[in-house]
């Protein structure tokens, strides 16, 4: 079995300090004016359109480097140099993953350096598999953070779990494509400047490939949102949090028209670009995570000191102290996983990590869920309340048990690799 090296690079370990920086200095003491300013435009104005804080914030992160640092070792060259990556080049996932965690503590800060979801994989989407032309037209602006974008593939009328059920189409008709169907869940399409989705469905594909298996059959196509019979049927809530001003929609798209070199890759190709989407994102998203038990873990601890019951610091009543050191070792666990698994992607791509991305697909957000609604207990009634980010903490890790994938998907995956090991 060949070495495993968790240790960052010299550069990857100087910006995740500049990052730890600028979020403590730069971020963390602007959140509560940010989450007062949002809360104000939902009671009197319009929570959707973004607030002036975030741009400033921006502009500060790029000014230092600290921009679009999600983009992978391998493709970022010359788009890291054009775009503000300190550096000039980009991140293995195991350099990238320590920032991801100290992003997760912060509601605002994968925005803020634009490493924000579903963004960022649709710029891998672009930079691993776009034509010179669609690079030009949506993956610059996109790193360059003028526009946003969202993903559109999960639908209402079928179970989503398994992608070749999926009944929305991208029929070729001439130097065209025509789209159909319905999405939901389509995170960011909330987000007056969402420019470009990122469309999968079912194609007709040439004669000579109707037998093709489940697995290509699909494609994914690059549909503007202004393109006529596209349209928001509504914003959906999760557990009933919108999460303004990006927020998770529902669209329809009705004869849509666009040209066919709108199609990535090429017809039929939506799974294979799925499966190089997926891998590095939920090593984002499970870092994350982490970070996201991480705060709520401190948050605990410091409630358990500060406040007392019964003549005791909460933290000596009811078990807690076990409970925190079963937290302590929950996450540590789960980071070693998440980074083997970003190792194993480094090493051989994502057909070599299945297992492991599926691993911590399942373990992170079981992790970060329970070690948030400890922290809840522990803060009463105000850990259901704004008033601490762990209620939006639970939301955001209990979506992710689906997201992505839910927890069954990922376990039959983990289950048939390892079955497979003794037929």
């Amino acid at each position: 079995m060949p070495y495993v090296d968790f240790s960052p690079s010299p550069r990857a370990a100087d910006l995740t300090a500049r990052v730890k920086d600028f979020i403590e200095t730069e971020i963390s003491p602007a959140e509560e004016d940010y989450h007062r300013d949002l809360a104000e435009a939902r009671r009197t104005g319009d929570p959707w359109q973004p607030l002036p804080l975030i741009e400033e914030l921006k502009t500060k992160a790029r000014e230092r480097g600290l921009w679009n640092l999600f983009l992978p070792h391998e493709h970022a060259g010359e788009y890291a140099a054009r775009f503000g990556t300190d550096g000039g080049e980009g991140l293995t996932n195991v350099d990238y993953a320590p920032i991801a965690e100290l992003t997760g503590r912060s509601a605002i800060a994968p925005l803020v350096l634009n490493c924000n979801a579903p963004d960022t994989g649709n710029m891998e989407v672009l930079l691993r598999y776009g034509t010179d032309a669609q690079k030009q037209e949506w993956l610059e602006p996109l790193l360059d953070g003028t526009i946003r974008s969202a993903f559109t593939m999960t639908e209402p009328g079928v179970a989503s779990s398994d992608a070749t059920t999926m009944e929305a189409t991208a029929v070729v008709d001439g130097d065209e494509v025509v789209v159909n169907g319905r999405k939901w869940w389509s995170t960011g399409v909330g987000h007056p400047d969402c420019k470009i989705y990122v469309f999968m469905g079912l194609t007709d594909l040439p004669e000579n490939q109707q037998s093709a298996d489940r697995h290509h059959r699909h494609s994914m196509v690059l549909v503007p949102r202004d393109t006529p019979g596209v349209k928001i049927e509504r914003m959906l809530d999760t557990m009933g949090m919108y999460d303004e001003p990006l927020g998770h929609g529902e669209v329809s798209f009705t004869d849509v028209r666009v040209p066919a070199s709108n199609i990535i890759s090429g017809p039929g190709e939506a799974f294979a670009i799925a499966q190089g989407r997926l891998g590095p994102g939920r090593v984002h998203h499970c870092m994350r995570l982490i970070g996201v038990a991480e705060l709520a873990l401190e948050l605990a601890c410091r409630r358990g000191l500060e406040r007392t019951a019964f003549g005791k610091p909460l933290a000596n009543l009811g078990g807690n102290r076990e409970r925190i050191a079963e937290a302590r070792i929950a996450i540590d666990q789960t980071r070693l996983l998440v980074l083997n698994a970003a190792w194993k992607l480094d090493q051989g791509g994502p057909l070599n990590a299945l297992s492991e991305v599926s691993q911590i697909k399942v373990a992170a957000p079981a992790m970060a869920q329970q070690v948030v609604d400890f922290a809840i207990q522990l803060h009463g009634g105000a850990g259901l309340a704004s008033d601490f980010p762990l209620a939006a903490a639970w939301t955001a890790a209990r979506s992710l048990r689906i997201a992505d994938g839910p927890d069954e998907v990922h376990r039959g995956v983990v289950a048939r690799l390892e079955l497979g090991k003794y037929k």
